[in-house]
């Protein structure tokens, strides 16, 4: 039994050019089936959406995917994977799976998965969750992305404890390793229960 229940898996609609990235999307779905971790992902039966979720399915895990309506047409083909939640924009999406999730694998994607990537390390960088942030670096496709956030840290962009809410490993089961040692060290911008908007709802902005 792994440490996380829920693991929401970032990844695109497209299979990339080369067979490395499904094989590693197949990895990541027999990963998670192994330690009994479930799946939070955005919902798609094709492109790498449709790989690592039939893959942790196939292995008993519950998966949950996350999708606006708009996009079922696009990324849903043939039947949907396991159970689907259907949302109506892209920011109620990765609101949910963010809620529903105990940490954050990228795999190789596009503009979308680098957005939500993105996203969850800010969002822990600024304090509103304090969840694991893993990065599937496969065949150094994101060594880019890397280079560049180390190039904020050398610019002064980006504070030097924050570069290590990003976890990266070349293999899921490393990666996954690295992620349930992850203890966080950078300072938060503001604390967690500041960023609860049920709880702070009558302060004026």
């Amino acid at each position: 039994m792994g440490k996380f229940q829920r693991v929401c898996v970032f990844c695109g609609s497209n299979s990339g050019n080369r067979k490395i990235f499904s094989d590693a999307a197949l990895d990541l779905g027999r990963e998670l089936a192994e330690r009994k971790m479930d799946l939070v992902y955005g919902g798609g039966s094709v492109g790498l959406m449709g790989l690592v979720s039939q893959t942790a399915f196939d292995g008993g895990c519950h998966v949950l995917g996350v999708i606006p309506t708009a996009l079922i047409p696009v990324e849903i083909s043939g039947h949907a994977v396991g159970e689907v939640l259907i949302v109506s924009d892209m920011h109620e999406r990765k609101a949910e799976m963010a809620r529903q999730a105990d940490a954050f694998v990228a795999l190789p994607g596009g503009y979308g998965t680098m957005e939500e990537l993105l996203e969850m390390i800010t969002w822990s960088q600024l304090g509103i969750h304090n969840k694991p942030v893993g990065l599937l670096n496969i065949d150094g496709y994101y060594d880019c992305l890397l280079g560049l956030f180390d190039k904020g840290v050398e610019e002064g962009f980006i504070d030097p404890s924050a570069r290590n809410i990003i976890i990266s490993a070349k293999t899921a089961r490393e990666l996954i390793q690295r992620m349930e040692e992850y203890i966080p060290v950078h300072d938060q911008v503001a604390t967690r229960q500041s960023w609860n908007i049920e709880e702070n709802h009558n302060v004026s902005l």
